[in-house]
């Protein structure tokens, strides 16, 4: 990366002093380069987010309404069901579900149960769930503690 150090240059050239051309390449010029390119796209990339400022209009359109409380169907570890706080029986899940999604709309299911309910029985309610219509159905578990194993 340096200079070249002694005479390897033929005798017969004495107008060059006896330095030969570096072969070598500096991307130290080009990596700042990048490097300062990166910054300002990092900087300017969340500023062509908002888009282009308007002025929307006005409507009566009523707004689109979310469930105000999450479809959550439980598990317990007595083997009871559970629609939010409502207490179901095995048969009567799936059309209680269909209720809720006549009357909601349809929306997210998150499926919660004891760690120590089978696996056999989670899937049967996934199942049921799965019977009521609902496409989207998310299983809630509790993260481990730091440290646990």
């Amino acid at each position: 990366m340096g200079m070249a150090v002694g005479h390897d240059a033929p005798q017969g050239d004495e107008d060059d002093g006896g330095y030969r051309p570096m072969a070598e390449i500096n991307i130290t010029p080009m990596v700042d380069v990048m490097l300062v390119l990166l910054i300002i796209f990092m900087v300017a990339a969340p500023l062509m987010v908002a888009g282009v400022p308007l002025e929307l209009p006005n409507t009566s359109a009523a707004r689109v309404s979310q469930s105000k409380k999450a479809m959550v169907v439980s598990l317990a570890a007595d083997g009871n069901l559970y629609v939010r706080e409502e207490q179901v029986t095995q048969d009567g899940l799936a059309p209680r579900l269909r209720e809720l999604r006549a009357a909601e709309g349809d929306t997210v299911v998150y499926v919660r149960a004891d760690k120590s309910r089978n696996y056999g029985d989670v899937m049967d309610v996934l199942g049921r769930v799965g019977e009521s219509g609902y496409g989207r159905v998310s299983l809630l578990s509790q993260p481990k503690p730091k440290g646990a194993q």
